[in-house]
């Protein structure tokens, strides 16, 4: 299932819908404006929070969180050592590693779990200049959460640029 991004409205405060292949609205991205660090809630087209996101304060290293139902569920920093600049890690409580890696600025990147992809981030389907897509791989893999880490990486990497 590829999830259709526009990308030009990443602004805190800004709300966006993410679309499905249909053009159907999939996700409603908010941004909670005059909040002291950055904040997105995700949520389903009848306004349920699916996933919240939200930057670490103090932390050496720029990371997010994201959490539902209130609850941490991963957080994501880009990897210390790595030879590629665009390297993220995504920990879920559980122990479970996601590989996010690619040019993540080009909008050109991969999810993986342990070598098996999960989702592909590309512009390469639109000839819009500002939209990209979500490609959930698998029918399993939780669509909202890779969603949630593709907005995560991309805010992150625009912030470290």
């Amino acid at each position: 299932m590829k999830y259709l991004v526009r990308d030009k409205i990443f602004a805190i405060g800004d709300d966006y819908w993410i679309e499905d292949e249909q053009g159907r609205h999939a996700f409603l991205v908010d941004g909670k404006a005059m909040r002291l660090r950055d904040t997105l809630e995700l949520k389903a087209p009848d306004g349920q929070v699916l996933i919240t996101l939200r930057q670490k304060m103090f932390s050496l290293r720029d990371s997010m969180t994201i959490e539902r139902d209130g609850e941490a569920l991963a957080s994501i920093r880009r990897k210390r050592l790595s030879l590629l600049r665009n390297h993220y890690r995504v920990t879920l409580v559980e122990g479970t590693e996601l590989d996010v890696s690619g040019r993540i600025l080009d909008r050109e990147f991969t999810v993986e779990y342990d070598g098996e992809l999960l989702a592909h981030i590309s512009r390469q389907w639109f000839h819009v200049r500002e939209t990209y897509a979500v490609n959930v791989v698998r029918e399993d893999a939780d669509a909202a959460l890779l969603v949630a880490v593709a907005v995560c990486v991309i805010r992150m990497a625009e912030r470290e640029d």
